[in-house]
């Protein structure tokens, strides 16, 4: 029920909608209450047991005598005046009539809260984009794609379906389960008084089942994301998997992971069939005591009611049976949707560990330096980063190198804050730069990987991500800048060309080079250089280098590298292993110490 009512809370941007909604559904529960009502005189007719002696009764009142003195008095006189088979035609009419307003307010309640189902779907959707948008990089370190790409598509499917569809049943039967419960307990507060004492135990039943479904349904759902995140490795991969014949080994592990997920999802379905069986069983139950205690009472010597409102009574009852059924049928699946609602929560409520403070500053210009100081991190237990003391002035190109896991990427990722240092601080001319707006820092700085990063769609758009007024000059100049007009113009639409998924239209250096053009057109103060050119072949690497050098010109760069040969001409070189800073100086400097730089250098002249 927690779920449920935090789902209403996501529905409150709807609440016209739900308003609605619940009023049509009271309107149908009245319109099929009248309908059925009107079996009572119908069969009074049927069976001619209509007195037609019957005087008017002093007063009505909401008893079963009442009830049926005054429908009594009213059909006797119809019949006197206008027969026994126009009075059962009334009746028929009044049936169909009732069956009409009563179909036409079920659609418009459904009407309104198609609104609602979808919206609050596409609220979701959105809040968890955002989210994944806000996040800092560590989060995706730790978590798996595939985990994320099934809470923002599955769990998300099953709360509509299975919360939001329980809510639709919510709305429209418990209206009607009310009135007509208020409508027996009038014609027979004794016969209803059975209902009210076994409705509880088929509950206590129903609940006991639901809670076990839940467990099950998030186990589920959690495996399901593990299947989705071999799934995407898969296709990151095909070709080193086919390369290295390894479809056996990654195949093996989709079918144990979707074998475990068939049989978690197997007993999910098996538990939900329960529902349905269960509650109509118990339905049955109340039904044959309602049969032996009400046939009792009409009966007995005293006959405490009527044959026909005996019968409308069950007629009446047998309605309670469908929304009780559907009630617990809903229960089931909002059970079930709460365990994909819960791993929604998890991801909505995962922690920024990268923060602005209050009344964050504008970072308007870069004038002096920046500074790591006395900075350290680690990951989990083990400190990458320990008491770095660096400073780059600006213009400078400082590049880090050293051993692979010394620290090099990390420290760089320190000033964009995709990390935040556990110990020390990143400044900037003097001042935190947690003391910036993120926003505001980024824009001051530009990043070229390993990696390029690029997204299936034009060039244009590509080369200008992230700034919004843009004039295709000046898009075609950072692409010359970049090396990478020539073969942009070969393209049959030019700059407008889509690239492909990750640009796999192009070649790995073509990719690079559109990288580079990105930051040149964003014309970033800082740049920061993560090993751009280490994945390239040597032809490709010159051309991605004379990109990198017009880049570089002006601008102060925090380079990575792996080959020592592209940072000779640096401002200053460091020396990261094991976390520490070693060495640092010119390249010259570094050789006459005979240290790590010196022994990195001859492996790769030997080479």
């Amino acid at each position: 029920m927690k779920q449920f009512i935090e789902i209403i809370g996501f529905a409150k941007n709807y609440k016209n909608n739900v308003i609605q909604s619940l009023v049509f559904n009271i309107l149908a529960s009245l319109f099929s209450l009248f309908s059925f009502a009107a079996i009572a005189p119908f069969l009074a007719i049927l069976f001619k047991t209509v007195d037609p002696s019957i005087s008017k009764p002093e007063s009505f009142e909401l008893t079963s005598r009442s009830l049926l003195d005054n429908m009594n008095y009213f059909l006797s006189n119809y019949i006197q005046q206008n027969g026994e088979e126009s009075a059962l035609l009334l009746f028929c009419g009044v049936i169909v009539i009732m069956f009409l307003f009563k179909n036409l307010t079920t659609y418009f309640a459904l009407y309104h809260l198609a609104k609602v189902r979808t919206g609050v779907v596409r609220d979701l959707r959105t809040r968890i984009y955002k989210k994944v948008l806000q996040l800092p990089v560590s989060f995706f370190t730790n978590e798996r794609k595939g985990n994320v790409l099934s809470k923002a598509t599955n769990d998300i499917q099953e709360v509509e379906k299975s919360i939001l569809g329980g809510l639709q049943m919510m709305f429209r039967d418990p209206p009607k389960f009310i009135l007509y419960l208020g409508t027996l307990f009038i014609m027979s507060w004794e016969l209803t008084l059975f209902v009210i004492i076994l409705l509880p135990i088929s509950g206590i039943l129903i609940s006991s089942i639901g809670k076990s479904l839940r467990r099950k349904a998030k186990k589920g759902q959690s495996k399901l994301g593990e299947v989705l995140n071999i799934l995407e490795e898969t296709l990151s991969g095909i070709r080193i998997i086919k390369a290295f014949n390894a479809e056996p080994e990654i195949g093996g592990k989709f079918k144990k992971q979707n074998d475990l997920h068939f049989r978690i999802n197997t007993k999910i379905h098996r538990r939900q069939a329960l529902a349905s069986p269960l509650s109509e069983f118990m339905g049955a139950i109340l039904v044959s005591i309602i049969l032996w205690f009400g046939g009792r009472m009409v009966l007995g010597a005293d006959a405490t009611l009527s044959g026909e409102f005996f019968i409308t009574f069950i007629v009446i009852f047998s309605q309670l049976i469908p929304p009780a059924k559907a009630f617990s049928n809903a229960f089931f699946k909002i059970q079930k949707g709460a365990a994909s609602l819960d791993r929604i929560k998890e991801l909505l409520e995962e922690d920024l560990r990268v923060k602005e403070v209050a009344n964050p500053k504008e970072l308007q210009a870069f004038e002096n330096q920046i500074e790591f100081k006395n900075l350290s991190f680690k990951y989990e237990q083990d400190w990458v980063l320990k008491n770095i003391n660096l400073s780059v002035k600006k213009g400078e190109m400082v590049a880090l190198v050293g051993p692979s896991g010394g620290g090099k990427s990390t420290l760089a990722d320190m000033l964009p804050r995709f990390y935040d240092p556990l110990q020390g601080e990143v400044l900037i001319d003097g001042e935190n730069i947690k003391n910036f707006k993120l926003a505001s820092l980024r824009d001051h700085m530009g990043i070229v990987t390993q990696e390029s990063i690029l997204f299936n769609d034009t060039f244009y758009n590509n080369i200008t991500l992230g700034v919004e007024d843009w004039k295709e000059e000046d898009v075609e100049n950072a692409a010359k800048i970049a090396n990478a007009h020539d073969f942009i113009s070969q393209n049959k639409k030019k700059y407008s060309g889509l690239i492909g998924e990750r640009g796999g239209k192009l070649s790995g250096g073509q990719r690079q080079r559109v990288s580079i053009a990105r930051a040149v057109f964003k014309n970033p103060p800082i740049l920061i250089l993560d090993e751009a050119t280490s994945a390239l072949d040597t032809e490709s690497e010159k051309q991605v280098q004379d990109a990198l050098d017009h880049l570089m010109q002006n601008r102060t760069t925090l380079v990575i590298a792996h080959r020592l040969s592209t940072i000779q001409h640096a401002d200053k070189i460091v020396v990261l292993e094991n976390g520490e800073i070693v060495e640092q100086g010119k390249h010259e400097e570094l050789l006459t110490k005979k240290g790590v730089y010196k022994r990195l250098f001859d492996l790769q002249s030997f080479a």
